[in-house]
């Protein structure tokens, strides 16, 4: 029989989660017009450089703008010719006082109007020249296509999502907690991230975004770890274990070969120090460990309790052990 006299400990709870890496930025990209996809490149799990072409649609209504474009160009710049010409001679006729002034009038007017018609379509050209280039989905930064919406013959609305990208640089590790997690203060800043496949692969991280709410569907909370220093093993969607301690608490902390059960719960034998009976104690237990358990509430400091041998004991049983009163 073995007895132990219950006493505050330290108490540092090791917290260990698994998660997965994420790239920091993700970006959705889509095309900004709409259109019939002719032709697509990449595909999932593609890395990709900043400016690459990724698909294209049928750019065939955006060439017709083109070409009316540079038409209303060509047809504004003959007016001004013609604009310009009739001003002229106007002018020089108002100097020697052969035309009225309404004439030279009307013919500024509409040099004017010629000058601001060759604006504005200068202007629709270059916007139609733009929209060409809308016809082709280039990559806005290097990175790896993680997902793909577009097929080809598929009509492509604008702004609907074609890829996503995830941008090369920063990684962040990505953990769905609950909430009861964040009763306890960590030990540190710094969480210690291995890599499942490869447990010598490991890499420090520092907590960077935490989400202000709940997710509905599992009741977690969604924490992501910026990987310092993130080792080329820990590739996009590698499976890490996070591990944190908290801080040193003093708690009542006994092996499992304490712990029996009564009709309420978890109990413990405990031993009266003047007859040395033994009694059954519910408990409430606040946590599990590997090799023993943390007591929550039922026994006091001081107390012995019953460590080994508890299966052979009833109700009002007298023990005997090492230091018991005779």
């Amino acid at each position: 029989m073995r007895t132990e006299i219950v006493q505050l400990q330290p108490y540092a709870a090791t917290i260990r989660l698994t998660g997965d890496v994420q790239a920091r930025v993700r970006t959705e990209l889509s095309f900004r017009v709409s259109g019939r996809v002719t032709e697509r490149m990449v595909d999932v799990g593609s890395h990709v450089n900043a400016g690459d072409v990724l698909a294209t649609i049928d750019p065939t209504e955006q060439q017709a703008d083109l070409e009316g474009s540079k038409a209303s160009v060509a047809a504004a710049e003959a007016q001004l010719r013609v604009a310009t010409a009739t001003f002229e001679r106007q002018k020089s006729l108002m100097a020697k006082g052969f035309t009225t002034r309404v004439s030279y009038d009307q013919a500024q007017e509409g040099l004017r109007t010629a000058e601001g018609t060759l604006e504005a379509a200068r202007a629709q050209l270059g916007t139609s020249t733009d929209v060409l280039t809308y016809t082709e989905l280039r990559a806005s930064a290097s990175g790896i296509i993680t997902a793909r919406n577009i097929e080809v013959g598929q009509v492509a609305q604008s702004a609907q999502a074609a890829y996503t990208l995830a941008e090369d640089g920063a990684r962040d590790a990505v953990f769905d907690l609950y909430e009861s997690i964040f009763l306890g203060q960590p030990e540190s800043d710094t969480i210690k991230l291995t890599l499942v496949s490869d447990p010598a692969v490991t890499a420090p991280g520092r907590v960077r975004e935490i989400s202000p709410t709940v997710d509905p569907k599992n009741a977690t909370v969604r924490v992501k770890v910026a990987i310092q220093n993130a080792p080329g093993a820990m590739t996009l969607g590698s499976t890490v274990i996070g591990e944190s301690r908290t801080r040193p608490v003093d708690k009542i902390v006994l092996p499992w070969s304490s712990l029996t059960a009564a009709l309420n719960g978890p109990a413990v034998w405990v031993v009266d120090p003047g007859t040395n009976v033994v009694s059954l104690r519910d408990i409430a237990v606040e946590s599990y460990e590997t090799s023993s358990f943390i007591v929550g509430k039922g026994l006091a400091v001081g107390e012995r309790v019953v460590t080994d041998g508890g299966k052979l004991l009833r109700p009002g049983q007298v023990v005997t052990f090492d230091g018991a009163k005779t």
